[in-house]
């Protein structure tokens, strides 16, 4: 039984920095604030200010100031451009995969933290684990900056009258859920490269190796032969000697 606790601590850290990663990734896919639409006609939008996602856009308006009026946004909307479709698409892949990751990341760690018999599987494990945490990431980054560059470059969006959304707009920002995309992003590729950066993911675990400390080899120290017969001779005790 090999003991490779002591070489897992990094990727289980990675576990954890993966788990609270993907659980950011499907909040940001949830989130509205993706864009944050200026609006010059306050007419409609009370709050001059719209919320533009991937999934719905919502805004405050005079009829119902304390209540967010939201419409739903389909991908198959054609007056949607490319990057929110796309957007659609891959932040669920991203959750999917994100999803694989975690389970395959937690069985790598119990593997190297518990006492599994057989091993041969153990690079294989770690390896999918590392490319699943990169392929998340990946998979959330793109839409995450492609939106952004949108935004960036006030890109406008048709939305139809019952929207009632005025374009383009006067100006717009990056929303707190690109924000917060970004950084699960980058979580979710360090996670990978720590699993991928394991040092029994490139290389064999020998299951005799020098570091097995529960099955050895040990270092036995006996004493000398010559010291055992001194003592067996006996020698003098200067304590029993009267003067």
């Amino acid at each position: 039984m090999l003991y490779l606790t002591h070489t897992a601590h990094w990727q289980f850290l990675g576990l954890i920095v993966g788990f609270l990663a993907w659980i950011l990734t499907m909040t940001t896919a949830g989130l509205n604030e993706w864009r944050l639409w200026r609006v010059g006609n306050a007419s409609i939008i009370s709050s001059g200010e719209a919320w533009v996602g991937i999934w719905r856009t919502c805004f405050y308006s005079h009829v119902l100031p304390d209540m967010e009026n939201c419409r739903s946004i389909s991908i198959s909307d054609s007056f949607l451009p490319a990057e929110i479709p796309v957007a659609q698409v891959l932040m669920m892949l991203a959750a999917i995969f994100g999803l694989a990751g975690n389970i395959c990341a937690a069985v790598a760690v119990r593997m190297a933290y518990f006492s599994v018999e057989d091993r041969r599987s153990i690079r294989l494990v770690f390896l999918l684990a590392g490319a699943l945490y990169l392929l998340t990431g990946m998979s959330s980054l793109v839409p995450l900056a492609w939106n952004m560059n949108s935004v960036l470059k006030n890109s406008t969006i048709d939305f139809p009258p019952e929207f009632q959304i005025p374009a383009p707009p006067v100006s717009q920002r990056v929303g707190s859920a690109i924000g917060v995309g970004l950084c699960a992003s980058i979580a979710t590729l360090l996670s990978g490269l720590l699993f991928l950066c394991y040092r029994y993911a490139w290389r064999a675990v020998s299951t005799a190796g020098p570091g097995d400390q529960l099955n050895g080899p040990w270092t036995v120290t006996t004493l000398s032969r010559k010291s055992e017969l001194v003592n067996r001779a006996g020698m003098d005790n200067a304590a029993f000697h009267s003067e």
